[in-house]
């Protein structure tokens, strides 16, 4: 601490980049500040440092096993993520002057690299932006920032009560939680089941744009009793709720009775929730996809033979690549991908999907005698009879649907019942209007895919890295995300944007799973911080699914892929 005071009183007033004195290591008795990364002025992206406690004072319980240490830490980010925003003013200069920040954690808990609790100690990685006049070194507020708030950050957000400020029952509360959602989401395979919902959560959500709990006038959920099911969980005990049973099941209701909000909280079920959120026990297998329609991406190489069958001028399905693809086919090349990479349940929504895709009705099938597009009602029965992939589709509109449903829930106003009874008698009063379809259905073609195809030169460097949630740039390349609704944050698309550039480095043909699976198991096996590119502070990521990693290289505009042989 004597140090970095020194140093500070030193280059006072100096241009900018004699902030670099203060790379390295500083003692402050409690804990321990590296200086890893000095930014390049001002308007830069903020320096990166760690702090690191003398020691771990917390209960060895929190972080017991993989499951109690990642939702501990997660705990901890939050922990100082909320001290910051007490105890740092900010605003200290030009550009970032002042500013501290933590990696901004979403609803859900993840491996992230922000925190890291072994049994010696506890590590927070932050960023600070260096306080300037100008262009010039402020050392008064970066005293203020460095020797004041920042040691006040750690022993508020980093220190257990009475001598900090991390309430005990609190990270208790914050740790059991999760532990209990990961333990019922093992559950699910051995009862049949690929998705919870448990009585008394709260679905629907603050708005379109926030992922936050609607605190005012949201029904609890309540599991209709054919569908009740009991659980016993480690923390909690038992719970009851509406478990869906593999097959496919129709969820139907009117516009704005919560269909979509429904499908919507089992696909943020593949993660796990933390205390508070109102989805802390609706969980779905982890390798649930949402799949819909996306107009305009790009395809490489991908076998949707299963659902479109030859083109016109013989063109075959079983390679099938445009710079453009329309609903149906970027539909299918969706379910294709997540099929190839490994998905055990499907969630789709008629209102994101693709009508020519979804429903071919009688008339049509007469006038039209030569349609390549197998309809998805034909296939969600196979998927399930030959693959052992269930289907949850949301229909409003579309009746046809209950011929294939094996169970029927109806939402009216938020409240589900079973409706598979019923739907058996208007099946038998109004019969289908085309014939269905019964067929097998084989996994598509696994595919390689090239890593020269992937540019990373930006000028005379080289560039992957992720812009927000929902863009990843490679070289001069920019790849769309928006599509992928299971994306929960900035850190994943980072991790995403790493794993790319250091396959596309090496010049490798790889199969798209392959890749995601050796990728990931690495990432669990070394940590995250293994996809940092220098020492120390990793930069901000958290661990991403194989579902998304693999979604995010197939979007790849210039992709070069093709059957394995």
């Amino acid at each position: 601490m004597k140090r970095l005071r020194s140093t500070l009183d030193r280059i006072d007033s100096k241009g900018y980049g004699a902030y670099k004195d203060l790379s390295g290591s500083h003692d402050f008795g409690s804990f321990t500040l590296f200086v890893d990364r000095v930014q390049r002025d001002p308007f830069a992206p903020p320096s990166l440092i760690r702090v690191r406690t003398r020691e771990n004072a917390f209960d060895r319980d929190l972080f017991a096993n993989q499951v109690r240490r990642v939702a501990f830490e997660d705990f901890l980010t939050r922990s100082v993520e909320r001290e910051i925003r007490r105890v740092v003013r900010g605003n200290r200069g030009s550009g970032g002057s002042g500013r501290v920040e933590i990696q901004r954690a979403s609803q859900v808990v993840l491996p992230r690299t922000s925190m890291v609790v072994e049994s010696g100690y506890v590590e927070a990685r932050m960023a600070v932006g260096l306080p300037a006049r100008g262009r010039s070194v402020d050392a008064r507020a970066a005293r203020t920032v460095l020797l004041e708030e920042l040691p006040e950050v750690v022993r508020k957000g980093l220190v257990p009560a009475p001598e900090g400020s991390v309430d005990a029952e609190s990270s208790r509360l914050h740790v059991e939680t999760v532990e209990d959602a990961d333990h019922l989401r093992g559950l699910l395979p051995g009862l049949d089941l690929v998705a919870f919902v448990a009585d008394g959560a709260v679905l629907p959500r603050e708005s379109g744009a926030s992922d936050r709990l609607l605190e005012e006038g949201a029904v609890p959920f309540q599991s209709p009793q054919e569908y009740r099911v009991e659980v016993e969980l480690p923390n909690r005990g038992v719970v009851s709720g509406m478990g869906v049973p593999e097959g496919v099941t129709l969820v139907a209701g009117g516009g704005f009775h919560g269909k979509s909000t429904l499908l919507s909280a089992l696909s943020w079920g593949v993660y796990d929730h933390v205390p508070g959120d109102g989805r802390e026990l609706v969980v779905a297998r982890g390798d649930a996809v949402k799949v819909r329609a996306e107009d305009g991406r790009s395809v490489s190489g991908v076998d949707i033979s299963a659902m479109i069958g030859d083109l016109p001028g013989g063109r075959t399905t079983e390679d099938f690549s445009t710079p453009n693809a329309s609903g149906s086919t970027s539909q299918a090349a969706n379910i294709a991908e997540a099929l190839e990479v490994g998905t055990s349940l499907l969630l789709v929504d008629e209102d994101t999907s693709a009508t020519n895709f979804m429903i071919r009705d009688e008339r049509m099938r007469e006038l039209v005698r030569r349609e390549p597009i197998s309809p998805f009602i034909d296939l969600v029965r196979p998927l399930h009879r030959s693959l052992g992939v269930s289907t949850v589709v949301v229909v409003g509109g579309v009746g046809d649907y209950l011929d294939v449903a094996d169970r029927v829930i109806l939402l009216e106003d938020y409240a589900p019942s079973d409706a598979t009874a019923r739907s058996r008698e208007v099946t038998r009063r109004f019969p289908p209007r085309a014939a269905l379809t019964d067929r097998d259905v084989r996994l598509p073609q696994e595919r390689t895919i090239r890593a020269s195809s992937v540019d990373l030169r930006r000028g005379k460097r080289q560039s992957a890295r992720g812009r927000g949630l929902h863009t990843i740039e490679l070289g001069r390349e920019r790849v769309d995300l928006s599509y992928l609704e299971q994306l929960a944050e900035a850190g994943q698309t980072e991790a995403v944007a790493r794993v790319i550039g250091e396959w596309a480095a090496t010049g490798e043909v790889r199969g798209v799973g392959e890749l995601v699976r050796e990728a990931l198991a690495s990432a669990s096996e070394k940590g995250l911080d293994s996809l940092g590119g220098f020492r120390g502070h990793p930069g901000e990521m958290s661990l991403p699914r194989a579902q998304d990693l693999a979604a995010a290289i197939n979007r790849i505009r210039p992709l070069r892929s093709g059957p394995r042989m």
